[in-house]
């Protein structure tokens, strides 16, 4: 998964998180109490969704700032249990992703792993139909580089250790070739994302997530 490029590209310090989802890097794993079931091996940097965790959370968020530059997105779903039909209740989805020049820019002090998310991430918890829904801008491809334009999830479910699962991804990136494709784990399911722009310019896609589906140890 990107390994090689994704080692030296995390030098650059305003994009650094580029690693963050890749289970063969073992620097920086989550430290997650004993209690909690681990599965989906090393996650770096996961644990970065408890830091500056709203209070009160909802099944919707806005995340993307008013006047953020970029083009208006929105994305929701289901979280289904691991039968992927029965839908999932009280479980967090944390996600985040770079601006729209590509960077992950301006992130909060609390720790390293959090500065490497950026400002543009946020939190759902879901309510008892299982839906979650994100408000915010589509982010950027990395400058310079190949890789597709993405959105980085982890989930939280009671006593289960956060584990990532695939990426968002947009059907009609032009840097989502075959190769890609193919070589999707889909652990919670297909990540790629079909979205059109609906009549006020906003892009509008759906996607459904299957907790545990093809996460190690799950």
């Amino acid at each position: 998964m990107k390994l090689l490029f994704c080692l030296a590209f995390c030098a650059l310090a305003t994009i650094e998180s580029a690693c963050q989802h890749h289970p063969e890097s073992e620097k920086t794993v989550s430290k997650t109490p004993k209690l909690e079931r681990q599965v989906g091996g090393p996650c770096e940097c996961c644990d970065a969704w408890k830091e500056g965790l709203p209070e009160n959370l909802t099944n919707e968020t806005q995340i993307s700032p008013q006047g953020e530059v970029g083009e208006a997105l929105e994305i929701s779903g289901t979280i289904f249990q691991k039968d992927g039909k029965t839908p999932a209740s009280n479980t967090i989805l944390y996600v985040y992703h770079t601006d729209a020049e590509g960077f992950y820019s301006d992130g909060p002090n609390f720790s390293d792993c959090s500065k490497q998310h950026g400002h543009l991430r946020g939190w759902m918890k879901t309510g008892k139909n299982g839906e979650y829904k994100f408000r915010t801008i589509r982010p950027a491809s990395y400058p310079n580089t190949s890789f597709e334009q993405h959105i980085h999830p982890v989930i939280k479910e009671p006593g289960i250790a956060e584990y990532w699962i695939d990426e968002f991804v947009f059907d009609d990136d032009p840097k989502l070739n075959e190769k890609y494709r193919s070589n999707m784990q889909e652990r919670g399911g297909n990540g790629i994302v079909a979205v059109q722009k609906n009549a006020a310019g906003v892009w509008v896609g759906k996607r459904d997530i299957i907790l545990g589906k093809n996460v190690p140890g799950y």
